[in-house]
């Protein structure tokens, strides 16, 4: 406590910041725990912290002063697949009970979305993460929203914005490598709506992990419906085409499953004679998938945490912008490695 015209008064944040030489933004990091601090200086800021006997509620009341501690999430995602891991991540970016996070769904409705918008901006809210259903580019809210903007999953078209995406390129490329790594040589790929971005840059990193081989996919690609039913259908016509494939990479984790069904149902063993790969780890699919279903996880948690830090540099006046992508990583279960 600090003491003026004989009445104490709670330390400020700002008044931690200046005893231990560094910004206002930084002493509200390192008290926050959070990541992008240097150890020593968030040492030398507790320990100021705790010299003037700066108190939790102050720095709660500093963070806040002129904001109401709340984000709105505005989500275009209606199965909830890419949203709620993003709004999780985000979530724990923003700490328990400093940041309440409002969800708006849209339901891919540009009149929904702008009755939402208003929405969120009559509450007040402090900034916001707009989630795409896919991850072609959409358009942007504009400069003249009210509050700062990150947008994740689906890029902004403006390169002033703030985007976090997930890498697609890298994710094909990657399953197709841990196919090569086992033997495989005779590798099919299986794929969504070719109109998405996300199935034609998954394809593309495909592409570059055969070519780097010196191998060519089994047949064409074949783009389809995100679908179980396609996913059977689509295998169906590849091993038509080629009996000797030892390998499907699956646009996703659904087609995934109608892979696995269709090669069960025509007496082909997984992952001993085929092995097959999807993508985004999504929970509902794995856990039924028979055998387990490797999968490369594209790290949404990990996109919605970024995207909160992101919020939390623009709200903080940061010229925060462009695009950043987040690296995938592949998650082996039984449908690629038997035992």
């Amino acid at each position: 406590m600090t003491t003026t015209g004989g009445r104490s008064r709670p330390v400020t944040l700002r008044e931690v910041a200046q005893h231990a030489g560094v910004s206002v933004a930084t002493a509200s990091k390192a008290l926050n725990g959070k990541a992008d601090v240097h150890p020593d200086t968030r040492r030398r800021v507790e320990e100021v912290a705790d010299r003037l006997a700066f108190t939790p509620n102050s720095l709660a009341r500093a963070i806040t002063a002129g904001q109401t501690g709340t984000v709105g999430l505005l989500t275009h995602d209606l199965e909830g697949r890419f949203s709620l891991p993003i709004l999780m991540g985000a979530e724990d970016a923003f700490g328990a009970g400093r940041t309440s996070v409002f969800l708006c769904d849209a339901r891919e409705d540009a009149i929904r979305e702008q009755h939402h918008l208003r929405a969120l901006l009559g509450r007040r809210v402090d900034g916001l993460i707009v989630v795409g259903s896919k991850t072609d580019p959409r358009p942007s809210l504009g400069p003249d929203v009210a509050v700062p903007v990150v947008y994740a999953y689906a890029p902004s078209d403006d390169p002033r914005d703030a985007s976090v995406v997930p890498d697609n390129v890298t994710a094909g490329r990657i399953a197709t490598e841990h196919l090569l790594t086992l033997g495989r040589r005779r590798i099919a790929h299986v794929s969504g709506d070719a109109t998405y971005a996300a199935a034609r840059d998954r394809a593309e990193g495909v592409g570059q992990a055969l070519a780097a081989a010196g191998l060519e996919l089994v047949g064409p690609v074949r783009y389809g419906s995100w679908s179980e039913a396609w996913g059977r259908a689509g295998v169906g016509a590849a091993l038509d085409a080629a009996p000797g494939i030892d390998a499907v990479v699956a646009g996703s984790d659904q087609i995934a499953r109608g892979v696995l069904d269709a090669l069960r149902d025509r007496g082909v063993t997984v992952p001993d004679d085929v092995a097959v790969v999807g993508f985004d780890n999504w929970e509902p699919m794995i856990a039924g998938s028979r055998p387990a279903l490797t999968s490369v996880d594209m790290n949404f948690e990990t996109m919605g945490r970024r995207a909160a830090t992101r919020l939390f540099a623009r709200i903080a006046g940061s010229p925060d912008e462009g695009v950043e992508t987040i690296a995938p990583r592949v998650v082996v279960r039984g449908s690629t490695a038997s035992g």
